[in-house]
């Protein structure tokens, strides 16, 4: 359906390059990254409110680089909805059909189709300042729908509202995106990302740095930058060696930590990920079959959702995540010294991935 082909543009001091991507009819695509990574330039050049230096943009195989905005049938919601604040919402609504000259009864059968969708019918004759921030989404939603956009752009559509907005509007996007409705949406909230898309990718510096399914993303980071962003805990640069005992291996972090690991792998660079939850600790050294076994310091104590993550540092800093009662009943307090204990099959080995970012 969408096709980016090498995108390059410089603006002001910022660029970005050779950014290709392609989007299925029906998808829900995140564009994912920190601020000023360079995600709503992207938006902006498919919409058509700025040209690329270079690169192609084709929709259902026909190149829109050079289109003009209204023959995109591109609809772009921005992040402050640019709601027009003298008009009420039905002719908010409207507009977009009004400026196409359509009739007074179409307009409105279309209007209150809209409404009704989003769930805004009460609210067509309310002024935009009377609104909260939720209820000017839908209204932003609402006007952009009702031209019927083959794909529809939204510039962090939930970055200003509270919690409960955000899982109000949520499900709308998913409603809309389950009716057929191709989306793309850009974010530097992974958890948007994760309850959201089905495909994601990474934006860093005005490159995109990953590109793949969440599972893939969030499971599987092809860097470090990737990884940190996207909260995945005890990922580390390593390069591994062969024991020659089966398939067990091990891997040399920093050339300080040998970690033990199963791999197919028999050497090279990478990264391994350690399992958080499979992660023990204990005032006594682990008589278990585990093979890997560090003394450590506790360096940090967090609350979590199902206990607390607890930082502690043997040569590396591991997360570890544990309940409260194991919490007090190891009496484990900052600068601790505890045991940290780990299964060689709780480790997993990524070869040939990016050191930069």
């Amino acid at each position: 359906m969408l096709q980016i082909n090498k995108l390059n543009i410089t603006f002001k001091e910022f660029k970005i390059t050779d950014v290709s991507f392609s989007i299925n009819k029906g998808d829900y695509f995140v564009l994912l990254g920190k601020s000023g990574a360079g995600k709503s330039l992207i938006l902006e050049m498919i919409a058509g409110l700025i040209q690329p230096d270079a690169g192609v943009i084709t929709l259902n195989n026909k190149d829109i680089t050079n289109e003009k905005i209204q023959s995109r049938k591109v609809g772009l919601v921005f992040q402050d909805y640019a709601i027009f604040p003298h008009m009420n919402v039905y002719d908010n609504i409207a507009y977009p059909l009004k400026a196409e000259k359509h009739n007074t009864k179409d307009i409105k059968d279309m209007v209150m189709s809209y409404a009704k969708e989003l769930d805004i019918t009460h609210l067509l004759k309310r002024s935009p300042k009377t609104l909260s921030g939720g209820e000017l989404q839908r209204v932003a939603l609402a006007r952009t729908l009702i031209l019927k956009p083959e794909l529809l752009l939204l510039d962090e559509p939930l970055s200003s509202l509270d919690i409960q907005l955000r899982k109000e509007v949520r499900s709308i996007l998913r409603k809309l995106n389950k009716k057929g409705q191709t989306i793309i949406h850009v974010t530097h909230d992974y958890e948007e990302a994760v309850s959201l898309a089905n495909k994601v990718a990474v934006m860093h510096h005005g490159s995109i740095i990953q590109c793949g399914t969440p599972k893939e993303i969030f499971q599987q980071p092809k860097s470090e930058f990737v990884a940190d962003f996207t909260g995945t805990k005890n990922f580390f640069k390593a390069h591994i060696t062969s024991q020659g005992e089966d398939k067990l291996k091990i891997a040399h972090i920093n050339n300080t930590i040998r970690v033990s690991l199963y791999s197919e792998k028999e050497k090279g660079e990478g990264f391994i990920k350690i399992k958080d939850k499979n992660i023990i600790l204990s005032e006594k050294k682990n008589d278990m079959s585990t093979q890997n076994n560090y003394r450590g310091t506790v360096v940090d104590i967090i609350p979590a959702h199902f206990g607390y993550e607890i930082l502690i540092d043997v040569g590396i800093v591991l997360s570890v995540l544990i309940s409260k009662e194991s919490v007090k009943n190891l009496n484990i307090v900052e600068e601790k010294s505890l045991w940290v204990s780990f299964k060689a099959s709780s480790v997993k080995f990524y070869s040939g991935y990016s050191r930069e970012a």
